[in-house]
Parts: structure tokens; sequence; C-alpha cells
């Protein structure tokens, strides 16, 4: 698949594993050195875990220095069966999504670089994901959004998002490992999602059901669903020249 340039930066697949590599370390500075997450790794300083080998890996670089700044995997339903399910489902009971599942792709180890946290950056990753799920026939997308625990913010978040953004009964799962005081214990005031999860919500994803922990990045992650046909036109256009 050819690069998608968008200056001053370009977009690409992973073409071999020394590019995989380069979105490892930016996921361990991300998730480790910013998050504190406790990482397994076989490697120091890079964030790898058994799925990585079975996904596709999207590069969002900077063009002038052609670090790489930006980076989404998406696992295909293919590939899920091949690695014997998907890192969703290792946090949630997903057979609510059973019937979905022969076009369902799995979007997962999303963050970009601290410096270039911004719109054009998102566009291009959101782009690229559109264009990739068109040419595969995909129409879903899954995947868990991540939220920090301190102060309540996971459980305040939870308790917005369930009043607007809910998707319907017969889709909700449930948390293999449930966060503490979601579903009881004191109540929490609602919380404004963080920003990741906020520009999930515009982009038409609905939540599945009440986060999970997760214990290894102290993290409650929280289930999105998105479908193709709710993704705002301008992601679904083909760049030029791609």
């Amino acid at each position: 698949m050819n690069g998608i340039c968008i200056h001053p930066i370009a977009v690409s697949w992973a073409r071999d594993a020394d590019e995989v590599r380069q979105a490892q370390r930016l996921r361990f500075s991300v998730f480790a050195g910013e998050m504190g997450a406790r990482l397994r790794t076989p490697l120091p300083g890079h964030d790898i875990d058994r799925f990585d080998d079975y996904c596709e890996h999207l590069l969002v670089r900077d063009s002038a220095s052609q670090e790489v700044i930006g980076t989404y995997r998406v696992l295909t339903p293919a590939q899920a069966r091949r690695a014997g399910g998907t890192y969703t489902a290792n946090e949630f009971n997903l057979a609510p999504l059973g019937a979905m599942a022969p076009r369902m792709a799995e979007l997962g180890r999303s963050c970009v670089h601290r410096d270039h946290r911004q719109g054009a950056v998102i566009l291009a990753l959101w782009s690229a994901l559109a264009r990739f799920m068109d040419e595969h026939d995909l129409d879903t997308m899954i995947g868990c959004a991540s939220m920090p625990l301190h102060g309540g913010c996971a459980a305040g978040v939870w308790d917005r998002v369930r009043r607007t953004h809910l998707a319907p009964p017969l889709l909700r799962v449930q948390p293999r490992l449930p966060l503490p005081l979601v579903d009881g214990g004191a109540a929490v005031p609602s919380s404004e999602p963080p920003a990741l999860i906020r520009g999930y919500l515009r982009l038409g994803a609905k939540v599945l059901g009440p986060p999970a922990w997760d214990p290894d990045f102290q993290t409650a992650d929280l289930p999105l669903l998105m479908r193709m046909a709710d993704l705002p036109a301008r992601y679904r256009r083909p760049a030029a020249g791609a």
C-alpha cells in the first residue's frame, strides 16, 4: 500500500519488522514513559505483545525527520482467527457482537507523540484507517479507549457516556475484570471524557458497556464500537494522489 503524503507528515503502513519496531518504541514512550504502564516486553524500550505479529501497523511520520509520531494497529477478522481472538476479547465478553465478526476489525495501541497531538495527525490516521476498511470490505471497528483511574475519573466518565452514547442493549458487553465502584459503591459526579474519547464519540462511536480495569496499564478501558456508515464524510474521502 503506497504512502499518503500530507505535508508536513506522511502516512504509510509498516512494510517490515524494523518499521513495526519504530511503532513499538513510540508506544513504549507514551504508555510507559508518560502513562506509567507496567509493560511486560521481550525487548527493552518497546511495547510488544502477542497480537503485534498478526496486525497491520499504521505509521504517521514527521516528513522532515522521518520519526514515527503516531500509530495505530489493525487486526482484521482473518488475522483475529489466526491469533485466537482479539485483544478486546481479553477484557470483555464480546459474544453479543458475534454476528458482526466477519466484517469487524479491531483498532488498538493508538498513540501520538506528545509534540504532535494536533488535528492534522488525527485526521491523517483516520483517513488512512477508513481507506483500509473500505479496501478490505470491513464495516465495523471495535477497540478499547483508556482512561486514568485517579480521582474517580473513569467512573465519572462512565456515568456521563452511559446517558448519551450507550449502544443498544443487544450490543452491550460486560468486562471480564470490572472496574470497582462503576456499578455500585460510592456515587461519583459525571466527568468530561478525555480528549481521545471525546474525539471517538464525535466520530460516531458508541459505548458498548462499562469499563474494564487493566492492571498492567493501570487504566480503565472503555469498550467502543464504530460503524463506517457513521464516520463523517471527510474521513471517508480518498486522499489526493493515493
